[in-house]
């Protein structure tokens, strides 16, 4: 039944390859359910009630795209779209959190809007081939950038002139360094939880290279045990795997839409759709080309219901109580694990659900353990670098901004929006316009407006 149902002969699956890797997304991304409550209750808003939306709205929102698109992409309230949810909207501008909600809640009615008409699907259509491919390579690197700073493998290092330091001081913390008083470099290797992480990249390492099934999952469990014996991960006294969630405490149907509306908040609806927008799209284009669900001519087949999942999860999240909920990079390790189907989407969404009820177990599992598994994952993605016409200037230089632009500016949409602007306008004054969908065009024009408007 299971076959049948998801394809999976047809995909070049089967069941335990699918729940191995639903096991391993889950594993991967849910630190979301432990950021996002930290970080929306910095705005406020009660932590036990956005752990009950984040875990609720993941679940229900991935089993969705798992059952009615048969994608392996898992859903969750998005990073970044969270911290300006809370430290942009709600503490930068006043705006109650409620009425934050209700303007998450509108973004979703207009990405519902965009996906029935179409629009969003002729988007992904319109895209040329090489940046399709050059976002599946970015999104790589930007789970390896992901992956190194959660190891500790890679660290930031900040040598602040007074001047600076004064600014950033008056300013309670906030303030960007000039070019040279940032420093990237190598982490201490000495540090127990680095050297945990080296010891997961090994061992997951070693297991893929000689083609064992599970390698990323049985990586992040052996990695959490290791972590557990040398005093990494501590185990709290009386340590219990389950407990019950308190359902009292909650955030359910609480958005102001009407209040969204009345205060004229047309900007951050703006700001969410757009980021939602470009970030969706890249995350959905880079990883089912992974999965190897596009076709031969540039297309993926069911790209619109994903979308239409992925609207709907926007407003859903919002009726629960948690911010723009979105399609994840970290499914990039589930279907680097094996997974291609929507089986995977499922299990995961299942996990997250589950979660409600073994959150203490889930909160075992270290950094050091998963962050190791994302730098994999950025290895298996890099593949698709090898389709880029690099020989062509045109064709190279967006597909390398692309690539570029989103790791190191830690945007999904930037990357995108910089392969959009410099693609046709590279076409252009090469005399190959008739090159470019119609479409990129437009899409040229609103990612210059939104960057001046911005400005």
């Amino acid at each position: 039944m299971l076959d049948k149902f998801f394809a999976l002969t047809a995909r070049k699956t089967d069941v335990k390859t699918e729940i191995v890797a639903g096991i391993t997304t889950f594993m991967t991304m849910a630190y979301i359910l432990f950021v996002n409550p930290s970080i929306l209750g910095a705005a406020g808003m009660d932590k036990g009630a956005v752990l009950l939306a984040t875990a609720i709205g993941a679940g229900v929102v991935t089993i969705a795209m798992g059952l009615f698109v048969n994608y392996p992409i898992a859903l969750a309230p998005g990073m970044g779209l969270n911290a300006f949810y809370a430290f942009t909207v709600i503490l930068g501008m006043g705006v109650s959190w409620q009425v934050a909600l209700g303007a998450v809640f509108i973004s979703g009615l207009i990405f519902i809007l965009l996906t029935v008409t179409q629009v969003r699907q002729l988007l992904v259509e319109g895209m040329p081939l090489s940046l399709k491919n050059a976002i599946t390579v970015g999104i790589g690197l930007f789970i390896t950038i992901i992956g190194l700073k959660l190891s500790g493998i890679m660290t930031i290092r900040l040598s602040l002139i007074p001047p600076t330091l004064a600014k950033i001081v008056a300013a309670n913390g906030n303030g960007t360094p000039l070019s040279f008083e940032t420093i990237i470099e190598m982490g201490k290797l000495a540090d127990k939880e680095v050297l945990l992480a080296v010891f997961g990249l090994i061992f997951i390492g070693v297991m893929m290279a000689r083609n064992i099934k599970g390698s990323i999952l049985i990586g992040i469990v052996v990695t959490t045990v290791v972590g557990i014996f040398t005093g990494v991960v501590t185990v709290p006294p009386g340590f219990s795997p389950v407990a019950m969630p308190d359902f009292s405490h909650n955030s359910f149907l609480k958005l102001d839409i009407m209040g969204a509306l009345n205060m004229g908040l047309l900007t951050i609806i703006f700001t969410f759709t757009f980021v939602e927008l470009f970030d969706t799209m890249g995350t959905l284009v880079g990883t089912a080309t992974r999965a190897g669900l596009m076709d031969k001519s540039g297309k993926f087949p069911g790209i619109g219901k994903a979308m239409l999942v992925d609207a709907t999860g926007v407003s859903f999240g919002a009726l629960l109580g948690t911010s723009t909920i979105t399609a994840y990079i970290e499914s990039a390790a589930g279907i680097g694990a094996g997974g291609r189907t929507g089986l995977t989407a499922v299990t995961c969404g299942i996990l997250f659900l589950l979660s409600l009820f073994f959150a203490p177990l889930a909160g075992l599992i270290p950094d050091a353990a998963t962050a190791p598994a994302l730098i994999i994952v950025g290895a298996l993605m890099m593949e698709s670098v090898r389709k880029i016409d690099f020989s062509d200037f045109s064709e190279g230089l967006p597909a390398f901004l692309t690539i570029a632009i989103m790791p190191f500016t830690y945007s999904i949409a930037n990357g995108v929006s910089a392969g959009l602007v410099f693609y046709p306008l590279l076409k252009v004054v090469s005399g190959r316009a008739r090159e470019v969908h119609w479409i990129v065009y437009i899409l040229a024009a609103l990612v210059v407006a939104r960057y001046l408007f911005l400005a």
